[in-house]
């Protein structure tokens, strides 16, 4: 009888989880066939297939301007919040800082704290300092959004390194740098490209903070597609979206490559950490 109840609850929490996936994934699913639809609206299920509406998407200066300008607030954002999450992954699973549940908890707070908040506090902080509508300004705001992100994956990474292959390399005589490079971060790669991955989605997709401290020159393309969504709704909105859900597939799939890597680079580990010597 116990069995039997364990396996309807297994059943009854896996049929959950499916369908609240499904709800999760079911709305971008249907976005993408409206993408190539021929119809001047936004139709489901399309009458026909064509590459109209992608054309008319990287052809109009202004959709190219908003996603030249998300991609490079991204990649900044990515660059500041991988070296920053990580430098702090390093500082709350290897060193001994007073009170770091607290600090591990400020830096996570973006996470928690609604975007709305957020958002209304970057433009407070932004505005008496003109960085509105900057690119400055963006990376700020987005690399605050980022940050817990990279914290998360990394220091997961980390707990999973045994911090006694640092003080081998360091007793062989390794400096601090060349143990961090040679044997801590080759093995915590995937945490590192899984937390630059994210960050970069989270600054592409971002929309509230984006939408709050946005110019009148500059706009992102999650900015461009809320403006188009009250005065001009066509299938480009949806070409536009299917860009961001691609753009997210390869990023996440690139991570997962580099991390199928690494483990085929960590099962050689002990042979490569003998040349330390």
């Amino acid at each position: 009888m116990a069995s039997g109840r364990i396996t309807l609850v297994g059943t009854a929490a896996t049929l959950a989880i499916a369908a609240l996936l499904v709800f999760l994934v079911l709305p971008t699913v249907l976005v993408v066939p409206m993408a190539f639809g021929d119809q001047d609206h936004l139709a489901f299920p399309p009458r026909g297939l064509t590459w109209r509406w992608f054309s008319a998407f990287f052809s109009d200066p202004e959709w190219r301007a908003a996603t030249w300008f998300s991609v490079k607030i991204a990649v900044l954002t990515t660059i500041a919040a991988t070296a920053i999450g990580t430098a702090a992954s390093l500082a709350f699973v290897r060193g001994t800082l007073p009170g770091v549940s607290v600090i591990n908890a400020l830096a996570l707070a973006p996470l928690i704290v609604p975007h709305i908040v957020v958002a209304i506090a970057m433009y407070l902080e932004l505005a008496p300092l003109g960085l509105t509508g900057s690119t400055t300004g963006f990376v700020l705001a987005h690399t605050v959004l980022a940050v817990p992100y990279v914290v998360l994956t990394v220091s997961a990474a980390l707990h999973r390194v045994d911090g006694a292959l640092e003080l081998a390399a360091l007793n062989l005589g390794a400096s601090r740098l060349r143990a961090f490079t040679e044997v801590t971060l080759p093995l915590i790669a995937p945490g590192v490209a899984a937390g630059a991955a994210f960050a970069f989605i989270a600054s592409f997709d971002e929309a509230t903070v984006s939408f709050f401290i946005s110019g009148v020159g500059n706009k992102t393309l999650t900015r461009k597609l809320f403006e188009d969504v009250d005065f001009n709704l066509t299938p480009v909105i949806a070409a536009a979206s299917t860009v961001l859900v691609v753009v997210s597939l390869v990023l996440m799939s690139g991570a997962e490559f580099l991390r199928r890597m690494t483990q085929r680079r960590r099962r050689s580990f002990p042979t490569e950490s003998r040349r330390l010597t």
